[in-house]
């Protein structure tokens, strides 16, 4: 990808004396700095681990990232990135981080002016660009934040985090004491400024989220009040710093895919031929994939024979050797041809024949992982036990707070992802590690991390017309409070 010329129609450059003024006083006063760069105690050192400590949980290694405003590039290397780049304002810094870092790239420029990076040259967008503690010392955000548009795709996330204006006199006393870094005068931003001033520059927000309660190194304490109490309220008001993660602005898909849709089926032989019956085509095509589960009916006769009844319709059909939902979820996503994969439970509670408003979603860009809600509308009047219905309640509302985007229905089996997305997904699944029969959950744990956009998309929920679920709920409701549990420790509280 070759940066050209990033002239803004509607808010050109032009020579601005004040603006210059501005820049040389920024690169004067980091070039100062950097000879200091290398003391990493007291608040600064405490402060910038636990930066480090966030930014490894939402950036894999191996990745693609550019950091604006990088100083001396410590924490690009800590990422691990596959592509590294850094760019700063200061000779001194940028020469810092080269001698630190070799294996690196780091260029001196204005961040407001990425027409100067003529020099890059990328076979592919960034997956993430990170902006740490910048726009606090940005003489334009928006601006800054329109010239990355173009050095991204829709997979690329925007970090940024920066200083609370609580902190503003807290940090200034620091300074004096030389416990932080100096600065200059300050924007202070709320987060609904940086979110507003995202979406002028073409961005949407994902989420955000506080941090950094106690910025000392003071053994137990520090990691009390950092990974737990700065979550909960009222203490996550009197936060450091705020992360907030954004996407480029919805970009329909280039052409129409072809669809995947995985129907895990376990004693469900009376539902298969309604499947090839009500399943509709989508996109460039719609593939069937059918995942069998060591059924007592005659499920996987029922699929052979359906298949070759419909040899119009793209369909095949797998045995699975290992156990639960979760494991033919997976195995079907492995065997999927299609760049849009989605699941279809065999009992037909959810209606097939709303698959298309989950692809519509997908295909515009509108979201990145679709899942379905059986809470809005009216249910029939066996489609759900009270039981069951509260459990969702509740699990909606702690898996909302701990993934930090709104999920209404954890438990409807009707999820589509993008191909590239899911195998990203499955590549980091280690962090998680293999603790979902279900499926679901592993997948939306899986997006949240990777900050993917979660959209959710209503579905009247039907009674079913075969069989009997293979839900037990009260050993399966203790399974789902431990996973929250488990969840809490590994999304929440990092």
């Amino acid at each position: 990808m070759e940066l050209t010329d990033r002239r803004d129609p509607v808010d050109p450059l032009r020579e601005d004396p004040a603006e210059e003024q501005y820049r040389r006083e920024r690169a004067a006063h980091w070039d100062a700095v950097a000879g200091r760069w290398g003391r990493r105690a007291g608040l600064g050192g405490a402060y910038h681990r636990r930066l480090e400590r966030v930014y490894r949980f939402l950036v894999p290694p191996g990745s693609r990232v550019l950091e604006i405003g990088c100083g001396a590039g410590d924490l690009l290397a800590a990422l691990q990135p596959a592509v590294g780049v850094g760019v700063d304002l200061s000779g001194e810094m940028v020469q810092r981080a080269a001698g630190r870092h070799p294996h690196l790239r780091f260029l001196q420029a204005d961040v407001h002016e990425l027409d100067d990076l003529g020099g890059i040259s990328q076979e592919e967008a960034f997956d993430f660009i990170i902006l740490s503690d910048l726009i606090n010392d940005a003489w334009d955000v928006q601006r800054l934040l329109r010239r990355l548009v173009p050095l991204t795709d829709r997979r690329t996330r925007v970090i940024t985090n920066f200083y609370s204006r609580l902190w503003e006199l807290p940090l200034a006393l620091a300074q004096r004491l030389g416990l932080a870094r100096p600065v200059l005068y300050q924007n202070w931003l709320t987060v609904a400024d940086v979110q507003n001033l995202l979406r002028l520059a073409g961005f949407q927000t994902i989420r955000h989220w506080p941090e950094l309660l106690l910025p000392l190194p003071i053994p137990l304490l520090a990691g009390f009040c950092n990974r737990f109490l700065v979550r909960l309220w009222p203490f996550k008001h009197l936060a450091l710093a705020n992360f907030l993660v954004a996407r480029p602005a919805p970009r329909p898909l280039p052409e129409e895919p072809v669809v995947s849709v995985i129907v895990p089926a376990r004693n469900e032989e009376g539902n298969v031929p309604n499947i090839f019956a009500r399943t509709p085509e989508m996109g460039a095509g719609t593939e069937l994939i059918f995942v069998e589960g060591h059924s007592r009916d005659g499920t996987w006769d029922a699929i052979q024979r359906e298949i070759a009844a419909h040899p119009e319709r793209r369909a095949r059909a797998f045995q699975q050797t290992g156990k639960g939902k979760g494991d033919a979820v997976r195995l079907g996503f492995a065997e999927a041809t299609g760049d849009v994969l989605m699941i279809l439970d065999a009992d037909l509670t959810v209606p097939p024949e709303d698959l298309p408003r989950f692809y519509e979603v997908i295909r515009s860009g509108q979201g990145e992982f679709v899942n379905g809600v059986r809470l809005v509308y009216p249910m029939e009047k066996e489609a759900m036990r009270f039981a069951n219905l509260l459990g969702n309640k509740f699990f909606s509302l702690a898996f909302s707070w701990l993934l930090g985007q709104p999920i209404k229905d954890t438990l409807c089996g009707t999820k589509v992802l993008r191909k590239p997305d899911y195998e990203t997904l499955a590549a980091n699944r280690g962090y998680f590690g293999d603790f979902d029969p279900f499926g679901d959950f592993d997948l939306l744990f899986g997006a949240a991390r990777m900050s993917l956009e979660i959209v959710e998309v209503p579905v009247r929920y039907r009674e079913r017309t075969y069989g009997e679920t293979n839900i037990q709920r009260w050993r399966h409701g203790w399974l789902l409070l431990k996973m929250c549990a488990f969840a809490a420790g590994r999304i929440k509280f990092i």
